[in-house]
């Protein structure tokens, strides 16, 4: 599954190539039946996170990842909206994943959230349930601020032009007697190609042979469903 190929585009800020990618990717990962969550390019990543629309129940596949990495990276090399060489990374949203734009905070309508305001703030730090998002406004019910746990919800109303980061917020359980959390199973499902080299197109997966669902290697196991495909010139 995974290739080289070229990425040529003109070197630009990591938000011009998420804003690029995303316009470019919308309307064709939709004709799967998939919905386009996030593109972020950064560290020599270009990472597409994509899942069931809206209201579907159940999570995405991995053969439904597979699907979408086969339709995008032939029109990432025909466009070439990523300078240099690159990282192809379609994944699955996880429980715990970054909002940033209007749809990812309607999607979270009804989650906890962790939401860092900007310097200045007070609080500075928010976690409760997002009740609402209308008019550029959060609606939380704060149940902790800047650290301390409050006695019952507050409701915030919090502009989005004054957050630094938000994100949903999975509550992973008590801590053990040690002191530490139990160790964190991302929900986010992870399933890796082997990438190909410019000379033969053999596998670059250290000489074993390519699992039929491989997981990415991490320490701690993880659902992030995912398909990797290294892309650079000279391959097309």
């Amino acid at each position: 599954m995974s290739e080289e190929s070229p990425a040529s585009a003109s070197s630009s800020g990591g938000s011009s190539v998420d804003e690029t990618v995303s316009d470019l990717l919308s309307p064709v990962i939709a004709t799967t039946g998939a919905e386009l969550l996030d593109v972020e390019w950064a560290g020599g990543t270009l990472r597409v996170v994509v899942d069931e629309p809206s209201g579907t129940e159940g999570r995405i596949t991995a053969d439904r990842l597979a699907e979408v990495n086969r339709l995008i990276s032939p029109i990432l090399d025909q466009h070439d909206p990523v300078p240099g060489k690159y990282l192809l990374e379609v994944s699955s949203p996880g429980v715990e994943r970054a909002l940033r734009r209007d749809e990812h905070y309607e999607r979270a309508v009804g989650e906890d959230v962790i939401v860092k305001m900007n310097p200045g703030s007070d609080p500075r730090r928010l976690r409760g349930r997002l009740i609402g998002f209308a008019e550029n406004s959060l609606e939380i019910d704060v149940v902790e601020a800047d650290g301390v746990e409050l006695s019952e919800p507050e409701r915030h109303r919090v502009n989005v032009d004054d957050v630094a980061k938000a994100k949903t917020y999975f509550d992973w359980g008590p801590t053990s007697p040690g002191g530490k959390k139990k160790s964190k199973s991302n929900n986010s499902k992870s399933n890796n190609s082997g990438g190909k080299n410019n000379s033969g197109g053999k596998k670059n997966s250290g000489g074993k042979k390519k699992p039929q669902n491989n997981k990415t290697q991490k320490k701690k196991p993880q659902n992030k469903k995912s398909q990797n495909t290294p892309k650079s010139k000279g391959n097309r």
